[in-house]
């Protein structure tokens, strides 16, 4: 059995992080320290990831229930027959008997597409058509949550949780679910605080993971945000890490945990890696917290209403 019962606060991100680097990132990472790894098959690098996970065990850096691996269902296994089949595949890939989180990685049910067709199917549905674009399913969420708590009546996953959802979708969720989500992971940073979310997952007794807790960093190359908009060089962000002797990212993913989420920051610099687990020896201030907090911009930068229709000819906001 699995010895952790809540999840790791600090994690490591796996999105955008090419196949071939996988491996040795991951046992580097695991000797730095990191306990939790955050996956997904439409990151399109579970295979890869798998064969790290196994090269950090054979080494004895780990064993299997020392680590924290989460996987999500992608918008195309949205229907209930097909949710069983996508975390065997990513269990598969990952080489792993069990996950200890799967996540529904949004709430948009997309038009199946056969593993054997195209794996991962990503957001198009054929990406030959002349005019490619994403085709619905009409699957409720409902249908899809009462699959993944088959999955845990199978040991295929020992929890399961929800992404992007929202308020409105939180609630729906709750009024339904014989197995209560676990997790809910948000894009929550100083710039996107999300409180009233946070806040209302802590009263359903949801923990809240935070991915891009930097902000605007994964995304400038992505063309997704504004080198201008980094947080890396706001103040009060810049001022608390010249007091603290941190920089200025370590003061982000600080304020992270502080408010209690965990966090899945990425890097591949092995001293990055380390920068990045190095926050627990200092707390910021009740005032450093609320000046970094008072940044807050309602600027989401893993907007689907922005970018399925600037990627995937397609418009379907879920935010409003």
């Amino acid at each position: 059995m699995n010895s952790l019962e809540i999840i790791p606060q600090i994690g490591f991100g796996l999105w955008k992080v090419a196949p071939e680097d996988c491996p040795s990132l991951i046992v580097e990472a695991v000797r730095a320290g990191y306990r939790h790894f955050d996956c997904a098959a439409d990151y399109g690098n579970e295979q890869a990831v798998g064969k790290g996970i196994a090269d950090a065990i054979s080494q004895g850096l780990c064993r299997r229930e020392d680590l924290w691996i989460t996987s999500k269902l992608w918008n195309t296994f949205h229907a209930q027959e097909h949710v069983e089949q996508a975390c065997c595949k990513s269990l598969n890939d990952l080489g792993l008997d069990y996950l200890d989180l799967y996540l529904v990685h949004f709430p948009i049910a997309l038009e199946y597409v056969p593993i054997e067709t195209r794996y991962p199917p990503e957001w198009l549905f054929d990406p030959d058509a002349q005019n490619p674009v994403m085709h619905r399913a009409k699957v409720p969420l409902s249908d899809t949550w009462c699959g993944m708590e088959g999955l845990v009546a199978k040991g295929l996953t020992r929890q399961i949780g929800v992404c992007n959802y929202n308020s409105g979708l939180l609630h729906d969720l709750m009024s339904y679910a014989r197995i209560a989500p676990s997790v809910l992971q948000i894009e929550t940073h100083p710039y996107l605080t999300q409180e009233k979310l946070v806040r209302l997952a802590g009263d359903y007794d949801i923990h809240v993971t935070a991915f891009s807790p930097l902000g605007a960093l994964s995304y400038v190359e992505l063309g997704m945000a504004e080198k201008s908009e980094s947080l890396l060089v706001a103040e009060p962000v810049t001022g608390a890490a010249a007091l603290h002797h941190k920089t200025p990212a370590q003061i982000l993913l600080r304020w992270g945990i502080q408010r209690g989420t965990s966090i899945i920051p990425k890097s591949s610099s092995a001293d990055r890696m380390r920068e990045n687990l190095a926050i627990t020896d200092f707390t910021l201030t009740d005032q450093e917290m609320s000046a970094i907090s008072a940044l807050n911009k309602n600027r989401r930068f893993n907007d689907p209403g922005r970018f399925c229709e600037a990627a995937f000819n397609s418009f379907h906001p879920i935010y409003d």
